[in-house]
């Protein structure tokens, strides 16, 4: 892509009035031109333009007026020069613009603070909505250095990517805030914010500060602590120092997104930052820390290191998801952080990359690749997933030096897949461009199928889809088979899969054999032997086969059955293997994919699907409890919670008599253990009357910690009685926040008892829920289309065609919920 002007700095003034919910701005552009131009073109949306002046060589002289025209459709501003210029030039751009309600740009969040003001105002500009607080050139790859000032009331404070320079007390009564200019940096990096913010410093790396509302500043320590962890891992591990003079980590009220890494101001959802004792639970532990771990990450990848265009998103994202993981890991090793990667990250890819609706990690489309519902899980999830695959493959340390010499060759520049690859290559000497070409440019994931003859196995690899494809792709796989022996030796095989179908030879007396040992290959195994598949079964139930491997099977196996390759009750006959299961990956994955299957299957298959589901449970409560104990780990706590929950929604008495006591307690104010509050009020919804609805919304109303509000609100999808979860799901449009309204609809679109009145509902209320903030709606969609739209696909797939002529904006989301859907049916049409 080739930019005929590279902007050098941008001088921004920002004056905010929390009042109006309006700012003043004045951008000065200091640029080259490395052509003569006689018009610039800047991105530029929802600003109201009044002036737009020239600087002159000429000295002392002012600047000159230019003429100038903004387009809303396109979100252009097209400045026409009086003359034509070339080389170093300098625009002055005078606007005003809104302080919004929408979580992008520069928007206002609603707050309580005693005696202060009722918002505070800050920035949110990923992928390009920098645009709406200044007129810019919004591409990842035009890099400039800002300095930024802000007039703001006095008693307020004022935080942007930098560290104030200086502040000054005006005659009218604000003060003048001056940053330190950034370093050279994209636009959607850029920062800045008003409030009346506490600030609280790190003891032992004073660049680490927390910033929050009045109040808070106890609940900032624990994310304090692992920020400044997360940054010394960072400076090691990348063998670059971070260059900022402070790393800010934000509270915000009102977020769209989980977190976004502002380059040394990086903003989070409440709940993934502050931290409550006796509230936060152990699985929210962990997602604080991935999650900061995450930001941090960015600050290398995308901050330093930028995309030099859309497309290559994933060099941002997918790195920061993997190490967001690598460092908790690093640091809390008890956590069993990479079983809560493969659970959380792997998985899901999987299953979002096996849809025809699909595309490759490294996008098309430029300028117009987002994050929404449907990219994500191949951005980050996939894009991490094939990083951990790559690692296995070359070596950690051959890993760790390519990113170094692939961060300092571009650093503070920016980088597109190939740059990677060739440094990945360079420093390993091995062939990564094929293989990661193969795996970021090709959208999906193949299968590969085994056959056993005699002491060889026939593999063979084919495109992996839900529903029937005729594709010939095929990838370069790094393929990794363990053969097991009768007196229970083990070898290990690896080999470069580069074609269709291969031949491995098998060693003497091999009894079994698994592939995919570890599980770091992203791909699907068809294990076509019955007797292989049975000796895996057997390994499986005595635990002699690793957890990873124990997910792997039961995974490959569900997989397989969507796709209509095997029958559910082959994957119901595995299962009964892992009645002894405690480990929280394989037992996790499995209860939810039973679930899953219960809730879309019918007849005799779906009680056989519930009973089975129920055994499992009891069996696992059985042995790990269902009360927390203060010494267990922390995947423990987290698959017993989700135990609990999918037993209350079951309708599983013998489960939910001990969380109805519980809830009578919180009923009548008292505390319930934070790892199975969710549980708590999960059965409370099940079995509970107004009066549950009641002291729940009571509890919502008055609590004020984010996580405990969130978990209040998804129990509200829960209630049994139509009445009862009509009421919840309609105060949930009327009075809760939009950045947690959707988490009761998404959660009642996967309650069994919401039956036939669901999708009703959905379309009726559609207007109500279209105010959402367009990613959180979608991810509404994505739960009703497949789910209860299953009740009547034709009329689901009447009403989403009506709708995407109405919002063609959800088109992406649109066409993978309706395959879902046509997957979903196909199950179950198989499966009667």
């Amino acid at each position: 892509m080739t930019f005929f002007i590279t902007p050098d700095t941008y001088a921004l003034t920002i004056e905010p009035d929390l009042d109006r919910f309006t700012f003043a701005g004045q951008m000065v552009l200091s640029a080259t031109a490395d052509q003569p131009v006689a018009t610039i073109d800047l991105d530029c949306a929802e600003l109201a333009i009044w002036r737009c002046l020239l600087g002159t060589d000429e000295k002392d002289a002012p600047p000159v007026e230019c003429a100038f025209c903004v387009d809303p459709a396109k979100e252009a501003l097209t400045v026409q020069l009086p003359k034509t210029v070339s080389g170093s030039f300098v625009l002055t751009v005078e606007y005003t613009g809104r302080i919004n309600d929408r979580m992008a740009g520069f928007y206002r969040s609603r707050i309580h603070v005693d005696g202060g003001p009722s918002h505070m105002a800050v920035t949110q500009f990923q992928e390009s909505d920098a645009r709406r607080a200044f007129p810019c050139f919004d591409h990842p790859a035009r890099k400039a250095v800002f300095t930024l000032e802000m007039l703001i009331p006095k008693g307020l404070t004022a935080i942007a990517n930098t560290a104030v320079q200086s502040a000054d007390e005006l005659d009218d009564g604000r003060q003048r805030i001056v940053f330190e200019p950034t370093p050279k940096m994209s636009t959607y990096l850029l920062f800045f914010g008003v409030g009346p913010f506490e600030i609280h410093t790190d003891d032992v790396d004073p660049r680490v500060r927390a910033v929050c509302l009045p109040g808070m500043g106890e609940q900032t320590g624990f994310g304090r602590v692992f920020g400044r962890k997360a940054l010394a891992y960072g400076e090691e591990y990348y063998a670059i120092d971070y260059p900022l003079s402070k790393m800010d980590l934000i509270a915000v009220p009102d977020f769209a997104f989980g977190a976004m890494e502002n380059w040394g101001a990086i903003t989070f959802r409440e709940n993934l930052l502050l931290h409550v004792p006796g509230v936060t639970s152990r699985e929210g532990e962990s997602r604080i820390c991935e999650v900061i771990a995450h930001e941090i990450a960015h600050q290398w990848f995308g901050n330093l290191v930028t995309p030099e265009d859309w497309k290559y998103l994933w060099l941002n994202e997918s790195f920061a998801t993997y190490f967001g993981y690598g460092m908790v890991d690093h640091y809390h090793g008890d956590w069993e952080i990479w079983q809560q990667f493969v659970r959380s990250q792997t998985e899901t890819a999987l299953a979002r990359d096996a849809l025809h609706e699909t595309f490759a990690i490294e996008m098309p489309g430029g300028a117009a690749v987002a994050i929404t519902t449907s990219t994500a899980p191949i951005i980050y999830s996939k894009g991490g997933s094939v990083l951990r695959q790559l690692e296995a493959w070359i070596g950690p340390d051959h890993f760790k030096a390519g990113l170094r010499h692939y961060l300092k060759t571009y650093t503070y520049g920016s980088a597109a897949s190939h740059h990677l690859w060739e440094a990945l290559s360079e420093v390993s000497g091995m062939p990564v461009t094929g293989l990661m070409k193969s795996w970021v440019t090709q959208p999906g994931f193949p299968v590969i199928t085994v056959r056993r003859s005699g002491e060889t196995l026939a593999v063979s690899q084919r495109l992996f889809s839900y529903l029937p494809n005729d594709s010939a792709q095929f990838w370069m796989v790094p393929l990794t088979l363990t053969t097991y022996r009768q007196d229970g030796s083990s070898a290990i095989q690896t080999l470069i899969m580069d074609r269709p179908e291969a031949e491995i030879a098998l060693p003497p007396g091999s009894i079994a054999y698994k592939i995919n040992p570890g599980q770091t290959g992203f791909y699907h195994v068809h294990c076509a032997d019955t007797d292989n598949l049975d000796h895996l079964g057997a390994m499986v139930k005595t635990g002699s086969l690793p957890a990873m491997d124990r997910w792997g099977v039961q995974n490959d196996l569900y997989a397989l059955v969507k796709s209509g390759a095997l029958p559910m009750a082959t994957y119901l006959t595995m299962a009964g293997n892992y009645i002894n299961e405690t480990d929280y990956l394989p037992l996790s994955s499995l209860d939810s994919h039973l679930f899953e299957a219960y809730l879309l299957l019918e007849g005799e298959v779906r009680t056989r699907t519930g009973q089975v589901a129920e055994s499992l449970i009891h069996a696992a409560l059985a042995t790990v409890g269902d009360v927390p104990v203060a010494e267990e780990s922390q995947t423990t706590a987290m698959l017993r919670d989700q135990l609990l929950v999918h037993a209350a929604l079951l309708g599983n008495r013998a489960v939910t008599d001990g969380l109805d006591d519980q809830f009578k307690v919180f009923m009548g104010g008292g505390d319930v253990p934070a790892d199975i509050f969710r549980a708590v009020m999960t059965a409370g919804a099940v079995s509970g009357d107004q009066a549950a609805l009641d002291a729940m919304i009571r509890r919502y109303e008055a609590s004020s910690v984010e996580h405990e509000r969130m978990t209040l609100v998804a129990a509200l999808g829960s209630f049994r009685q139509w009445p009862l979860l009509e009421k919840a799901l309609d105060y949930a449009l009327e009075r809760v926040p939009d950045r947690i309204r959707f988490m009761p609809l998404v959660a009642a679109a996967g309650n069994p008892a919401a039956g036939e009145h669901l999708w009703p509902w959905f379309e009726a209320n559609l207007a109500r829920m279209q105010t959402m903030h367009p990613l959180l709606f979608e991810r509404v969609v994505a739960a009703f289309v497949p789910g209860p739209g299953l009740t009547d696909p034709e009329r689901t797939r009447a009403f989403c065609k009506t709708l995407l002529e109405q919002q063609p904006r959800l088109k992406d989301v649109l066409a993978l919920s309706l395959e879902r859907l046509a997957v979903n049916a196909a199950m179950k049409a198989r499966e009667k």
